[in-house]
């Protein structure tokens, strides 16, 4: 009889660690991933910004050396992420691809100029900045015209502060939610066990002594379950950046050991703190309290 007990205890307390496991690990995997949106948010709004491209549209009368030299200056600007000389051929070409037809055979023309695309760095992409680019390209007398989205990259702008402003609420709010849920799941399994710790208690054990146990136990499962989030963090991590190469998820490698360091420690920390004032109330419990 004893040792049918004993195997229904030890399954009791198998599936009370495991069921501790499972909610720690889930919410730091979660935690993880907020953590990596919120690393990544700037990288995600760079690389759409980088995507608005300000074309510099030429003169039928610029000379192929004023072409070359623009070319030569616009490639080493500090602004420019990228640009590409489209002769009015190519565009010429381009243009009866989308429309499915030569339209140069009805206007006995080309009507199309020489263009450049430029395709600026994040940092420049504002209004402000681009209308200072575009004032001091327009002013060569060889430019016809600088073209640009202005509304888009006033629009991007603001959802991107828009953006960047909530996940921040919201990453505050899921870890405070995170700390409850984990500081719930330790206190369910101290309370288990709160006739052992009163036990001891009278039988002349030390509150440290009591404690200990208990809060390395917990320390343990806290490192298990932290554990298992990383790993499904670098699965994650792994996928996204195979899917989206471009935004350079794995990049900056001390931001993401930081985080992956960060959500180990507070796996362990939050288990640490839940255990020490959950054994703590109920070694200052009396007896009789035990039962309510």
């Amino acid at each position: 009889m004893s040792t049918s007990f004993e195997r229904y205890q030890k399954r009791r307390l198998i599936s009370s660690y495991f069921s501790v496991v499972i909610s720690i690990s889930l919410v730091l995997f979660l935690l993880g991933l907020l953590g990596l949106l919120v690393l990544n948010t700037k990288k995600v709004a760079d690389h759409f910004k980088e995507q608005i491209a300000l074309t510099v549209y030429l003169k039928d009368t610029a000379k192929d050396v004023e072409i070359e030299q623009l070319k030569k200056s616009l490639a080493l600007a500090e602004y420019t992420k990228s640009s590409v000389f489209v002769s009015k051929e190519e565009a010429a070409e381009e243009h009866s691809k989308e429309i499915g037809e030569n339209f140069m055979e009805f206007l006995g023309y080309n009507p199309l100029q020489n263009s450049i695309d430029i395709h600026m760095k994040a940092d420049y992409v504002s209004s402000d900045q681009i209308d200072k680019i575009a004032e001091d390209l327009t002013a060569k007398n060889y430019v016809d015209e600088v073209v640009y989205d202005k509304p888009l990259i006033s629009l991007l702008n603001d959802n991107v502060k828009k953006i960047s402003f909530w996940i921040l609420v919201i990453s505050g709010i899921f870890t405070f939610i995170a700390v409850l849920l984990i500081n719930s799941s330790i206190r369910l399994a101290v309370y288990s066990k709160r006739f052992i710790i009163k036990t001891m208690q009278m039988v002349g054990a030390t509150k440290s002594f009591i404690r200990r146990p208990f809060i390395w136990q917990s320390v343990k499962l806290g490192i298990i379950g932290a554990v298992l989030a990383l790993i499904g963090m670098a699965g994650v991590l792994y996928y996204l950046n195979n899917s989206f190469p471009e935004l350079e998820l794995l990049s900056d490698k001390k931001l993401l050991t930081a985080l992956f360091l960060g959500i180990f420690l507070m796996g362990a920390l939050i288990t640490w703190l839940s255990t020490f004032f959950a054994t703590s109330r109920f070694l200052n419990l009396k007896t009789d309290e035990l039962y309510y």
